[in-house]
């Protein structure tokens, strides 16, 4: 339930974000509400009102002057928290810290006879949403909000958009500029559409000359701009134009969406058919294996967890890839031996790998014969049940075995919008539990929030902190993030020639250093394939033996380019 149920007037409306202690904007902005004739009840601001800028006190007094209405953002829920913070709002009295402090979380507004929930920090304090934000990260707090649409700052960048026939709409900022390369800040007009349930969205550029106000905050050394995620950095320099949209709420596909989204081209189909060539008739590239430095087993791909997005499809029912057996591992662990290859290491992954009850076996013989192993696991009750054995292994082999956790995300309903419900505190506990036994941990989390990845270490940081965990949430190594995929994405072949294009070398690829045995269901024996992501395809199986699986690495999939050689992701880089 909204902290304040305050239904407006069946009639425009003016919603603006941040001033940012900008008292020059903040007179603007009441400037165009008094000029578009609308009464402080129909003018609300999404907080974050004292901010970075060097103003606040003035702001607080003239937008209480003016009557208007204001949700709680993310500077006023970073002041509650922690009282007054060093760089402006230390300035502020008992009376306004304590009107901060009261305003609401969420208003509802009435507009056309569709409900809009009014917030100002929507995820939280920390993580803003953009437009690049994945469509699924805001259905879900549409689905908690309970309304037709959601206003909410405070990315400080504006935009609208349609999911699922629900609206999402930010009015952008009034006291930063929106780094489109123009000093204008924006706000926006929410009016009755031409017919029941709909609404017109209008985005309007506000008249304010930021340059006095830019130079004392760069005096004080102040942001002038907010930080921005990739996909925003990449836009930024190119100027909005006003505009907007006519939202339907039962025919979402009239509305595009302001600024018209990207076209998102589906993969060309000639793509990626021909191990030698591209498409264009280039020559494909290819990685040789260099030296076996990790060697991969699939333990099989049943899972405890079904999560939204799995690279290897992993199920409670998925056992296309079944239960790899510790003697089907020991031939393998022979082979290197004999043929003395240099493997600095054994992963194993799944699935959830302590599902199969022969790994603890598995990790003993891996470790007694000097080699050093590493488990990937979501930390749940499947590894909890075999944590004595893996102290037991950790005591008599010190220093050879480390444990790499998924966490998907720091905090713990994107954890879970990913992994599903209940399965943030067993995997956290799971994680604890690991590091007080002493066994060298790590974490593997995904960048698909749409935050930038400093965002994301630094709220891992948090995380690991304030549980007196041992993991550096700057090395790449001991927390690493992956790239998301996007299936059926248009992407590019990778080419000979884009080795020094792209300033990449095959040597970094996964497959140029390891390579992964599973056992396939029916399968009379186990096989090798060039890496962890490909599990299904059959041009990436390569033998039965290491010494078969020896040959070069076609970048014949959208995986390659996309993980690998695009995004610079590897599972391990021993």
């Amino acid at each position: 339930m909204p902290d304040a149920l305050t239904p407006a007037p069946d009639g425009t409306v003016l919603v603006f974000g941040g001033p940012f202690a900008n008292l020059a904007a903040t007179e603007a902005v009441l400037r165009a509400a008094a000029a578009h004739g609308l009464p402080p009840d129909r003018v609300i601001g999404l907080g974050d009102v004292v901010a970075h800028g060097p103003d606040p006190a003035a702001c607080i007094a003239r937008v209480r002057a003016a009557g208007i209405r204001v949700v709680m953002g993310g500077g006023e829920e970073a002041l509650a928290r922690s009282g007054p913070a060093p760089a402006g709002p230390g300035q502020l009295g008992d009376g306004d810290r304590a009107w901060l402090a009261a305003l609401p979380r969420r208003l509802e507004v009435a507009v056309g006879g569709l409900r809009l929930a009014v917030v100002g920090a929507p995820e939280a304090p920390e993580r803003p949403v953009f437009a690049s934000t994945p469509a699924r990260i805001k259905a879900r707090a549409l689905d908690r909000a309970g309304a037709d649409g959601i206003v909410a700052g405070p990315g400080g960048l504006p935009f609208s958009q349609v999911i699922a026939g629900r609206l999402w709409h930010d009015p952008g900022a009034v006291g930063m500029p929106a780094s489109d390369g123009t000093p204008a800040t924006w706000y926006s007009l929410l009016a009755p559409g031409p017919e029941p349930r709909t609404l017109r969205v209008s985005h309007v550029r506000l008249a304010c000359d930021p340059g006095p106000v830019a130079a004392r905050m760069r005096g004080a050394g102040l942001p002038e701009s907010a930080a921005l995620p990739a996909a925003e950095a990449g836009r930024a320099g190119r100027p909005f134009a006003p505009g907007g949209l006519l939202w339907r709420r039962d025919a979402p596909e009239e509305a595009p969406g302001w600024p018209a989204p990207a076209a998102v081209a589906p993969l060309d189909r000639r793509k990626f058919r021909d191990p030698a060539a591209t498409a264009s008739g280039e020559r494909r590239a290819r990685v040789a294996l260099g030296a076996l430095r990790t060697l991969w087993i699939n333990t099989g791909t049943l899972c405890n967890l079904a999560c939204a997005t799995c690279y290897i499809e992993s199920t409670p029912r998925n056992d296309r890839l079944a239960f790899i057996s510790a003697a089907e591992v020991r031939a393998y662990l022979d082979e290197i031996a004999a043929d003395r290859l240099p493997v600095r290491q054994i992963g194993f992954t799944g699935g959830e790998p302590f599902l199969n009850r022969e790994v603890p076996a598995m990790l003993e013989d891996v470790l007694a014969r000097g080699l050093p192993a590493l488990v990937l696991t979501n930390a749940m009750r499947p590894m909890q049940r075999r944590l004595p054995a893996l102290a037991r292994l950790h005591d008599r082999f010190p220093g050879r075995l480390s444990v790499r956790v998924s966490l998907d995300h720091y905090a713990p309903d994107l954890h879970e919008l990913e992994r599903g419900p209940r399965s943030w505190q067993p995997a956290l506990d799971g994680l604890v539990a690991l590091a007080r036994a002493g066994i060298p941990v790590s974490v593997a989390g995904r960048l698909f929030s749409g935050e930038p990845e400093g965002v994301v270490r630094a709220g891992f940081a948090g995380l690991f902190a304030a549980h007196g965990l041992p993991v550096a949430a700057d090395d790449p190594d001991a927390l690493v993030l992956f790239p998301e995929m996007e299936a059926g994405r248009d992407v590019p072949e990778i080419t000979e020639a884009c080795w020094g294009l792209l300033g990449r070398s095959p040597d970094a690829m996964m497959c140029a250093s390891s390579r992964m045995v599973v056992k396939r269901r029916g399968a009379a024996r186990p096989a090798v394939l060039a890496c962890t992501l490909l599990a299904y395809d059959p041009q990436f199986e390569l033998g039965a033996t290491l010494a078969e699986a020896a040959g070069p690495v076609a970048l014949n999939h959208p995986h390659c380019a996309q993980f690998c050689v695009l995004g610079g992701a590897a599972c391990s880089r021993a």
